[in-house]
């Protein structure tokens, strides 16, 4: 069972169509890189999932529970940040968990400063815990929040930018809960714009693009559908641009000394017989598979953030 599924899910407002026609497919137990980026309509197609905002057209599902009609009972089994966190500022934080604790009708109340207790030891704010909000730093919001979303256990987290204002440390110990957690078999969707943290804890992507889903598989899947890009080293790279566009490689660009393009299935002994052949001076040649960035900028056209 996927633990997030939605078939046509569309989102406008007027004439602008913010989320068009999106089919996701979480499968349970990943986590989901739901990447693009800034504006393509990820944080809309969270709402939309969480019932914040209604969709013009489509249909989707949590946990297998149809939405918004199953919310009351599959919304308690999923732990969210979205656009941020927003607490009680004149609490402290363990205050602020203390009340979200109370609220909860399925948590059993002899267990609220164990809970709490955990969670801030989980997002490493237990020496901050009686602090004020207003006091915190973003980054230190932005783990009051990741304690909130995972307060009790949760099947599925839907997580938007959760490493936002958090330092390179902080980053690495979000990484490192969300690793966590999904080993405890608790599915993620972690929307982001970081390529870092889809390479280094996410199974699954889905890449956003001006509203549309435009790939959604394993990220082996994905990486293994970019063609491998050589390069040639030569002093006469217009030449060696010329050669591989002859032989119809894709993307052919030309550097400093150097021409590229994408192999798409050629064998790379032709690409140097032909180069050799038609009198190019070859100093170097190399066949590599394109990092995450190279992928998604030929599926999106723009760049993304690799920091963090």
């Amino acid at each position: 069972m996927n633990a997030v599924e939605s078939h046509g899910l569309t989102k406008r407002f007027g004439r602008q169509v913010a989320v068009d026609a999106v089919d996701l497919a979480v499968p349970q137990g990943t986590v989901y890189g739901f990447l693009g980026p800034n504006g393509s309509g990820k944080t809309t197609t969270i709402r939309l999932l969480l019932g914040l905002v209604r969709p013009t057209a489509g249909r989707h599902a949590l946990l297998g529970a149809p939405m918004p009609g199953g919310a009351g009972a599959v919304l308690p089994r999923v732990g969210t940040l979205v656009e941020g966190p927003g607490f009680h500022p004149y609490l402290s934080g363990r205050d602020n968990l203390r009340r979200l604790d109370a609220v909860d009708r399925y948590a059993d109340p002899a267990g609220t400063r164990r809970r709490v207790d955990a969670a801030l030891a989980r997002v490493g704010l237990s020496a901050a815990a009686g602090k004020h909000y207003r006091a915190y730093s973003l980054g230190m919001r932005q783990r009051l929040a990741l304690a909130a979303a995972t307060l009790s256990p949760r099947e599925l987290l839907i997580l938007d930018e959760p490493t936002n204002g958090l330092d390179p440390q902080g980053t690495r110990e979000v990484r490192a809960l969300i690793a966590a957690l999904a080993r405890e078999g608790t599915t993620v969707l972690l929307s982001t714009h970081l390529l870092s943290e889809v390479e280094q804890i996410c199974s699954h992507v889905g890449v956003m693009h001006r509203g549309r889903l435009v790939a959604q598989s394993s990220l082996a899947q994905l990486r293994a559908s970019a063609a491998p890009q050589v390069r040639v080293e030569t002093d006469r790279p217009t030449e060696a641009a010329r050669v591989l566009r002859e032989l119809g490689l894709s993307g052919v660009a030309v550097q400093a000394e150097a021409a590229t393009g994408g192999l798409d299935g050629l064998a790379p002994e032709k690409v140097v017989a032909t180069l050799v052949h038609d009198g190019v001076p070859v100093r170097g040649f190399a066949v590599a598979a394109p990092d995450l960035e190279d992928v998604f900028v030929s599926l999106t056209g723009e760049g993304f953030d690799v920091s963090g």
